[in-house]
């Protein structure tokens, strides 16, 4: 909840504050899709690093702290180092961005939910309900930025650090001895060797996963983070008007994204993993193509909830994909290279091509292009993700016996004798 508050009281703002002539640094698309691009290409470098080290770590916090610290020190380096050098110097500022900001927040956002889905499984708690406070500190930091960012957008990376402080004091003194563990789990599990977790890359099936991922998640980032918020302000009559209620409308949003956090494990259970990740795609693209349509802000908010649904449907069911498919001892390698890295690399290509494409076309036209992507993605992963009862390396996934009756031929077991808990 501290990581994600402290995230979200500056993060919601970035763009627009990369953007605004008058509050922020007035960038334009491309040099805006140049940033992003750079802090992709350190962010997929730091997150490998962190995966492969927690994997070795397996419970241990070493790592979270080394993160608590870079979000204690952003305001520091954003006023004294980060605006002036990409105010006078573009070219160091982008540099600059791309050492510090991997650090602790956009690699370390995969670190942390790929620790937090661990110890869901060794201590025996649910990890959507777990990330649904998660959503829930963001949702209230982004309610506050968006009132702070109008008065000084300074006092929100101000913020941003001070809750850094707060979780860094929680990971430092926080201890979890005694806690009992979920049957069949440790918390000190057996580490996977160098030779397996750099082995992740010769599995074919981790390929489809990567493919799937630039082509649905990395487009709806580059569409969510890198053009949306300044299109969205700019609907309004004035952008003082515009930002005050993209940040309330960026909150009742990420509330909402809170409580299906913990509804979609339970709609998983009904309708299983796979279909979890289709219905994600699906929800990714409608809300793409809404936006391409509406120019209305009234329609145009309403289809900026539709972030609030895909969000949970698409992260957990990654998540629970890659630990019924894989082995679990690798889940923190195999999420940050198969989700989080493979979504960098997809930043670092596409991000300088497509703020280029918005200069040229404007946003909508843009987001027709990016919709047509995803929902060809999604349609390459209906023929291309395996069935829940396919190649069962990790922890088995069985829906509940209530709808076992229910499930459609197409999702039907392969083998009526197998019986897997999840």
């Amino acid at each position: 909840m501290l990581f994600f508050a402290s995230w979200g009281i500056w993060w919601s703002f970035f763009q627009i504050w990369l953007t605004d002539d008058d509050t922020g640094l007035g960038l334009n698309g491309s040099q805006v899709g140049t940033l992003y691009s750079a802090n992709s290409m350190a962010t997929l470098v730091v997150m490998f690093l962190y995966g492969t080290i927690q994997d070795r770590l397996a419970l241990k916090r070493h790592l979270m702290i080394v993160a608590s610290i870079g979000m204690a020190c952003l305001a520091p380096f954003v006023i004294f180092v980060y605006k002036p050098l990409l105010e006078h110097a573009f070219t160091l500022g982008v540099v600059a961005g791309m050492l510090f900001l991997p650090v602790g927040f956009t690699a370390a956002a995969g670190l942390l939910e790929a620790f937090s889905e661990r110890m869901s499984r060794t201590y025996g708690f649910e990890y959507g309900q777990a990330r649904g406070w998660g959503s829930l500190g963001y949702a209230v930091a982004a309610l506050i930025a968006g009132f702070m960012f109008t008065v000084n957008p300074m006092i929100n990376f101000v913020g941003g650090s001070v809750l850094g402080i707060v979780c860094l004091l929680v990971q430092i003194f926080w201890r979890t001895t005694n806690v009992p563990t979920a049957p069949g789990h440790t918390d000190t599990p057996s580490t996977p060797s160098f030779q397996e977790i750099a082995g992740v890359l010769r599995m074919p099936a981790l390929w489809q996963i990567i493919i799937f991922v630039i082509f649905s998640w990395t487009f709806y980032n580059l569409y969510d983070q890198q053009m949306f918020p300044d299109f969205y302000t700019g609907l309004f009559a004035d952008k003082d008007t515009g930002e005050r209620t993209y940040g309330v409308l960026n909150s009742v949003q990420v509330f909402i994204e809170g409580g299906m956090m913990m509804l979609v494990p339970i709609l998983m259970r009904k309708v299983g993993v796979r279909n979890i990740l289709l219905m994600g795609v699906a929800v990714m693209g409608l809300r793409i193509f809404g936006s391409a349509v509406f120019s209305d802000p009234v329609l145009v908010s309403v289809v900026k909830m539709f972030h609030a649904i895909e969000v949970p449907l698409f992260i957990l069911g990654i998540f629970r994909y890659i630990t019924v498919h894989f082995p679990s001892k690798l889940s923190a390698t195999l999420y940050l290279v198969g989700f989080e890295v493979s979504a960098q690399i997809g930043n670092v290509v596409l991000a300088p091509a497509f703020g280029r494409l918005r200069d040229h076309i404007g946003y909508q036209p843009t987001f027709f292009v990016i919709s047509g992507v995803v929902f060809v993605a999604g349609l390459w992963a209906y023929f291309a993700l395996k069935h829940d009862d396919q190649d069962v390396l990790g922890d088995p996934f069985i829906r509940d016996t209530a709808h076992k009756d229910t499930r459609s031929d197409d999702d039907t077991p392969r083998d009526d004798t197998k019986v897997a808990v999840e």
